[in-house]
C-alpha cells in the first residue's frame, strides 16, 4: 500500500530556564552570583532517506516533539542542550504549511529544519554589572517552534507510462524491468504507482513509473485521478500507451493529453512518445497508421528493446521538471488506504 500524503505536527523543545544562585564557599561569606544559563531546546529536522518509499508510518504517528533544554546550574553551569529530532521521509517528499511549499526534499540525506529549538534562559550571573553585583534576576527559556505540516510524496521517476485503464502499462513495466506489479485483464487492476529500473545498456539505467490508468475527468479527481497525477510531475519523459484494439485510439490520446494539461499545463510540453501496445492482437495485420511512433507487444516482446533504447535516448536531452502543482485537500482514509 502506497501512502503518499500525510499531515504531521512538530514541536521543537523549549529552552531551559536560567537560575538565580550565589557562590557559597567556606570563608567566602558574600560570594557573587553564579547562576548558569539554560540549555538550548532541540530543533526538529526532516531528512530525505533513500531507504523509505511510503509515508505510511506518519498515518499512525502524526505528532513529533524534540527534547527540551535543561535548566542552568550553580557555578555558572549551562544546562544541557535538548537533543535535536530528525524525522526521516522518502526522497521526493515535499513539505507544505498552509498550502505554501517549504522545501522539496529530492536528494538523499537532504535535510530541512522545520522547527527551531527555544533559546535557553539567562542565569543571574549574566546580569551582574559594576553597579549591580548581586542581581536576583533570571529569565525562563523560550518556547520552541511549533507547526502543522502536510507531507506529499511524489515518486522519483525518469519516465512515466500513462494510458487509459487496461492499456497494458503494468505488463510492459514487468517486461522492461524486474518489477512485478499486479496484472489482470480488467481495468483498474493497478491501484498504486509502480516503479522499475530499466537497463538499456551496460552501465546505463533509468527509473520507469507505471501510473494507474487515467480516465476522462481524472484532473478533477474522477477515478482517484488526483492520487495518481501528482506522481507524473517529476518525470522528465512521458510515454503515452495506446491499446491497438481501441476503437478510438486517437481520441484516447487526446483524453490523456487533455487531462495532463488540466492538471499541470507544463506536462504536455515535456518530451513524449506515443506507443501502440498489444500489437500481438492484430493477428498478423499490419500496424495501423496513426500518431504513434512505435508499436510494441509485451506478450511477444516485439519492439520492447527498441522502446527502452528510445526512452534512454530522449532522457539524455530532457530537462529537469520545474513546474509543480500545489497540493489540494488531504484525501480521506478510504481513498489513500486502498490495497491491491
Amino acid at each position: 500500500m502506497l501512502v503518499d500524503r500525510a499531515t504531521i505536527r512538530v514541536k521543537a523543545g523549549a529552552g531551559g530556564d536560567g537560575i538565580v544562585s550565589f557562590r557559597r564557599e567556606a570563608f567566602v561569606p558574600k560570594g557573587g552570583p553564579d547562576g548558569g544559563n539554560g540549555g538550548q531546546g532541540g530543533s526538529v529536522h526532516v531528512v530525505a532517506d533513500p531507504q523509505l518509499h511510503t509515508l505510511l508510518d506518519f498515518r499512525f504517528k502524526p505528532n513529533y516533539t524534540a527534547d527540551s533544554g535543561r535548566p542552568g546550574g550553580p557555578s555558572r553551569s549551562t544546562g544541557r542542550n535538548g537533543k535535536d529530532l530528525r524525522i526521516r521521509v522518502p526522497v521526493g517528499t515535499r513539505l507544505f504549511e498552509n498550502e505554501k511549499l517549504l522545501v522539496d526534499l529530492n536528494r538523499p540525506e537532504q535535510q530541512f529544519c522545520v522547527a527551531q529549538g527555544g533559546r535557553g534562559g539567562r542565569g543571574n550571573a549574566s546580569f551582574a554589572t559594576p553597579t549591580n553585583r548581586t542581581p536576583r534576576k533570571c529569565t525562563p527559556g523560550r518556547v520552541g517552534g511549533e507547526r502543522e505540516l502536510l507531507l506529499e510524496l511524489k515518486l522519483m521517476a525518469d519516465v512515466g507510462l500513462v494510458g487509459l485503464p487496461n492499456a497494458g502499462k503494468s505488463t510492459l513495466l514487468s517486461v522492461l524491468t524486474a518489477a512485478r506489479p499486479k496484472i489482470a485483464s480488467y481495468p483498474f487492476t493497478t491501484l498504486q504507482p509502480n516503479l522499475g529500473i530499466v537497463r538499456p545498456a551496460e552501465f546505463a539505467s533509468f527509473v520507469l513509473a507505471d501510473i494507474p490508468g487515467l480516465i476522462e475527468g481524472a484532473s478533477g479527481g474522477k477515478g482517484l485521478g488526483h492520487e495518481f497525477l501528482r506522481h507524473i510531475e517529476r518525470t522528465r519523459v512521458l510515454v503515452y500507451l495506446v491499446d491497438c484494439t481501441s476503437e478510438t485510439p486517437e481520441a484516447d490520446i487526446q483524453v490523456l493529453k487533455s487531462e495532463l494539461a488540466q492538471w499541470n499545463p507544463d506536462l504536455p510540453n515535456r518530451p513524449s512518445l506515443i506507443v501502440l501496445s498489444k500489437t500481438d492482437l492484430l493477428s498478423g495485420e499490419p500496424v495501423p497508421e496513426g500518431p504513434w511512433t512505435m508499436a510494441v507487444s509485451s506478450a511477444t516482446h516485439a519492439g520492447t528493446d527498441e522502446l527502452a533504447q528510445e526512452m534512454w535516448r530522449m532522457l539524455q536531452d530532457a530537462p529537469e521538471p520545474t513546474s509543480f502543482r500545489a497540493p489540494g485537500p488531504l484525501p480521506s482514509a478510504s481513498q489513500t488506504e486502498r490495497e491491491e
